[in-house]
C-alpha cells in the first residue's frame, strides 16, 4: 500500500532561488490554465487534460514565455495533472470549484521518477536542475519513492514528501471491538466508558496568536518587516497544526493496539460545520483528521473499520431497552430513559454505535466496512 512520508528539508541558497522560480512556474502554469478551463467552462465547452498538456507545449516555444524552460518541465506537468485531479473532484462533488493558487501560500512542486534519483544505500536525493537536496532522515526509506514533492511552507520551512510503496504489517489480534462517538466538547467518546479530551489547540494558542497577529498589524504591508512577521503568524498556525495532527495518529495508534472493529459514525462534517455555533469548535476538534488517521492506520495494520450511517439515531437509542426519544436537543448532555437507565448522551451513543456495527439491527442503520 501507499503511503506519504514527510521530512524536514535543508535548501541552500542557491537550491532556494531555483526553488522559488520553480514554485512560481509551476503556479503559473495551474492558475493559467484553470482561468482557461473556466472560460471553457463558461462557454460549455471542455477542456481536458490532453488539450492542456498541449497547449503547455506550445506556451514554452513562444519567446515572451521563454523563463518557463529555466526549471524543470515535470512539476509544470504535474501542476496539469493536479488540475485535472480537481476538476475530477468538483464533477464528482467530492469538492468545491477549483481555486487559483496564492504567492504567499503553501508552495509544492512535484517530481515523478524522471526528475529524482534516489539513492537507498547512503540516503541521498538528488532532484533535476537543484542537485543533491540536504534532508533530516527520521526513518530509513526502504524502497525508491514512486513522486517527491518539494514543499515550502508559509511558515518559510521546507520538506520533502515521499510517496512510497510499503508491505501492511499486521498487528496481533485481540479480540476486541470498540464504538467511538466523536464530538466537540469531548474529542471521543469510547463504548468502553473511556472519554478522550478535545485539546482545543486554537484555544490553548490563542493570546500568542493574537499577539503575533497584532505585531503583524503595526508593520506596513509589503516590507520585510512584514513579510518576517508574517511568517511568525504562519508558524503559529503550523504548531497549532502539527499539534492536532499528533494527537490524531496518537489516539488512532491507540485503537488499533487495543482494538481489531473500531466502529464509527459516517459523519456529515461538511454539512456540521454550516452550524455557526459550532463551526470554530468541531474544526478544532478535527474529528475529520481523527477518523483518516485511524481509517490508514487500520488499514495498514490488518485491522477493520466499520462506519454506521449518519442517520442512525445513536444518541436517542436507549441502549439498555432500545426504546426511541423523540428528541434529543444538543445541550442534553444526561438523560433518563423510561426503563430506568440513566444515560451519558455521549456513552449512549458510542455503544449503540458498537452494538449496529456488529450487527445490522433494521433501526434505519447501514454498515460500510473500511
Amino acid at each position: 500500500m501507499k503511503q506519504r512520508w514527510s521530512f524536514r528539508c535543508y535548501p541552500t541558497p542557491e537550491q532556494e532561488a531555483i526553488l522559488a522560480r520553480t514554485f512560481g512556474c509551476a503556479r503559473f502554469v495551474y492558475n493559467r490554465f484553470l482561468a482557461e478551463r473556466t472560460a471553457a467552462y463558461q462557454r460549455g465547452e471542455r477542456m481536458n487534460y490532453s488539450q492542456t498538456s498541449a497547449a503547455l507545449t506550445a506556451l514554452k516555444r513562444d519567446p515572451d514565455f521563454a523563463w518557463l524552460n529555466e526549471v524543470s518541465s515535470v512539476p509544470l506537468q504535474q501542476a496539469l495533472r493536479h488540475l485535472q485531479t480537481a476538476y475530477r473532484n468538483f464533477f464528482d462533488k467530492r469538492t468545491g470549484y477549483p481555486s487559483f493558487k496564492r504567492k504567499d501560500g503553501k508552495q509544492t512542486a512535484e517530481y515523478t521518477r524522471s526528475g529524482f534519483t534516489f539513492e537507498r544505500g547512503n540516503q541521498r536525493l538528488l532532484i533535476a536542475k537543484l542537485g543533491r537536496l540536504k534532508v533530516k532522515w527520521s526513518r530509513h526509506i526502504p524502497v525508491e519513492p514512486t513522486t517527491v514533492t518539494v514543499i515550502r511552507k508559509p511558515s518559510g520551512r521546507y520538506f520533502v514528501s515521499l510517496v512510497v510503496d510499503v508491505q501492511p504489517a499486521p498487528l496481533p489480534k485481540t479480540g476486541e471491538a470498540v464504538g467511538i462517538d466523536f464530538g466537540a466538547s469531548r474529542l471521543a467518546t469510547l463504548s468502553t466508558g473511556e472519554k478522550v479530551a478535545n485539546p482545543k489547540y486554537t484555544y490553548r494558542y490563542a493570546q500568542q496568536l493574537k499577539r503575533q497577529q497584532q505585531k503583524l498589524a503595526r508593520k506596513q504591508k509589503g516590507s520585510n518587516r512584514y513579510k518576517r512577521q508574517k511568517q511568525r503568524v504562519a508558524r503559529v498556525h503550523e504548531k497549532i497544526a502539527n499539534s492536532r495532527m499528533d494527537t490524531a495518529k496518537k489516539l488512532a495508534w491507540s485503537m488499533v493496539t487495543r482494538f481489531d472493529t473500531i466502529c464509527v459514525e459516517d459523519l456529515n462534517l461538511r454539512g456540521m460545520i454550516k452550524n455557526h455555533s459550532l463551526a470554530r469548535s468541531l474544526s478544532d476538534a478535527g474529528i475529520g483528521q481523527c477518523i483518516r488517521a485511524i481509517e490508514a492506520k487500520a488499514a495498514m495494520h490488518g485491522k477493520e473499520v466499520v462506519k454506521v450511517d449518519r442517520w442512525f439515531p445513536s444518541s436517542k437509542l436507549c441502549s439498555e431497552c432500545g426504546a426511541l426519544q423523540e428528541s434529543m436537543p444538543l445541550n442534553v448532555r444526561h438523560w433518563t430513559c423510561g426503563c430506568g437507565a440513566i444515560h451519558d448522551r455521549d456513552e449512549n451513543a458510542a455503544t449503540n454505535i458498537l452494538a449496529v456495527g456488529h450487527t445490522v439491527t433494521g433501526r434505519g442503520a447501514s454498515v460500510s466496512r473500511h
